[in-house]
């Protein structure tokens, strides 16, 4: 490491560089110095060939302005943006430590306890930034920065959404992010990304964390695409036997093919693996009952009766997962022996038990062509950090219809109708200008 006290590389703007840390597409990070203040901070800078392209230019100008907005100790800080001269740079909050996607590669799969506090940190950063309009659309292990105390910061928002800006950035039908941890939806068209899409990305990044390996590694990115959308994702159980149900469960969840069968926020992923409800009330009744874990549970019998059922937390999940209880989805329950009584799916406790993850809609011509034309992420090296691939752009979207390139939306026989038609109205136009010039031309005369 090198002293601060080194002499800099060179001097950007009011800035000493005095090591690099980071490589990226769009250019290098590095640890700098401040010429009068001597705060010492991280600088992105912007490589010259990439910065004579406008079109990178406003993206890495929107990086700042997006992420400028956001002030949370899970995600990283930026101060400062210059965009003249020949490097435009970013400047930021230095954070001690390493990317989550380096500590994996060095030393593979992680405690399932501290993967999930990494995680939840990265959850309520994400939160913070959706309530304020923001997508980040590439959240992946190479994006989160770990502290050696532990703490994750949530970084390089490049690829973010603001939802209240235009979006000239992102073209209808292409699809921006890595591909390994982007949501199905995301490769269609990353224009219309959603908190769901950052959803996917959270259970994608928590399932290489825990079982070491990449969700749907394959060699051909079209094969990863097709188990994607099939739900074709091996249970982290299987790959890790000693991973919780629950967290198998939250994983799978998040990682839904369908964006609907996901949680709908990321508190409610971070409540999925911590099993911890926020449910409360003034009640006394309900107050004792939550510390002391009890549930009425009502259900019906397989002789048609209404009854009702007490029990601890575990004992009721026994009883659920067991087909005591009957049909789950219909099962209501409360903490309070007087209700009010809602569906078990609404409570932290046995979400896992009612909702399931299901497979998403069929792939589009249109997508299995866009998939076909992307390149794997280069993976050569501790340094070399998944790679964003755009999609190939699909035609403009008039309908919820795709076009193959280079070929004609029209069929064969359509075509062939048209030339009739075409031939009839010549046929008609010669035979009224026969009549007029036979009968009514000599009557004008």
């Amino acid at each position: 490491m090198t002293s601060q006290n080194s002499p800099p590389l060179e001097t950007i703007g009011n800035y000493d560089l005095l090591e690099k840390v980071g490589d990226g597409s769009m250019g290098a990070v590095y640890k700098a110095r401040h010429w009068e203040t001597k705060a010492i901070v991280a600088i992105k800078v912007m490589l010259p060939q990439v910065a004579s392209n406008p079109v990178l230019l406003k993206r890495f100008e929107q990086e700042f302005r997006i992420a400028s907005k956001l002030d949370h100790p899970n995600i990283v800080k930026v101060m400062e943006f210059c965009g003249t001269g020949g490097q435009p740079y970013i400047v930021m909050e230095l954070v001690e430590g390493e990317s989550l996607g380096d500590k994996l590669h060095r030393e593979g799969k992680m405690a399932e306890d501290e993967a999930i506090r990494v995680i939840v940190q990265v959850a309520h950063g994400l939160h913070r930034a959706h309530r304020q309009g923001l997508i980040h659309r590439d959240v992946k292990p190479d994006n989160i920065l770990v502290t050696p105390d532990g703490k994750a910061k949530l970084t390089d928002l490049g690829l973010a959404k603001d939802s209240d800006a235009n979006a000239d950035l992102t073209r209808t039908g292409r699809g921006l992010g890595t591909p390994d941890y982007m949501a199905p939806e995301q490769f269609r068209n990353a224009k219309n990304a959603s908190v769901r899409c950052d959803i996917y990305g959270l259970g994608a990044t928590l399932y290489h964390m825990v079982t070491g390996t990449i969700p749907f590694d394959e060699d051909e990115p079209i094969k990863a695409m097709m188990r994607k959308l099939k739900n074709e994702l091996p249970n982290p159980r299987t790959v890790v036997r000693d991973i919780t149900e629950r967290t198998d469960w939250a994983i799978r969840r998040a990682m839904s093919a369908n964006p609907d069968n996901r949680p709908a926020s990321c508190r409610e992923f971070a409540e999925d693996l911590l099993g911890q409800s926020t449910r409360g009330g003034s009640n006394a009744d309900i107050d004792a009952n939550v510390e002391s874990g009890t549930w009425y549970i009502v259900f019906t019998d397989p002789e048609g009766m209404v009854r009702t059922a007490k029990g601890t937390t575990k004992a009721m999940r026994r009883a659920i997962k067991e087909g005591q209880l009957g049909d789950p989805d219909k099962v209501r329950g409360s903490q309070c022996k007087t209700g009010p009584f809602e569906l078990l799916y609404t409570f932290l406790e046995f979400r896992d038990l009612v909702v399931a993850p299901a497979p998403g809609p069929p792939l589009s011509e249109m997508s299995m062509v866009n998939i076909s034309k992307m390149t794997r992420p280069g993976a050569s090296g501790n340094n070399a950090p998944a790679r964003t691939v755009p999609v190939a752009p699909a035609e403009e979207e008039a309908a919820p219809h795709f076009q193959l390139p280079g070929k004609s939306e029209e069929t064969a026989p359509s075509r062939w109708a048209d030339l009739v038609k075409l031939v009839v109205l010549v046929v008609v136009t010669l035979i009224t200008t026969m009549v007029a010039a036979r009968y009514i031309m000599p009557l004008l005369k």
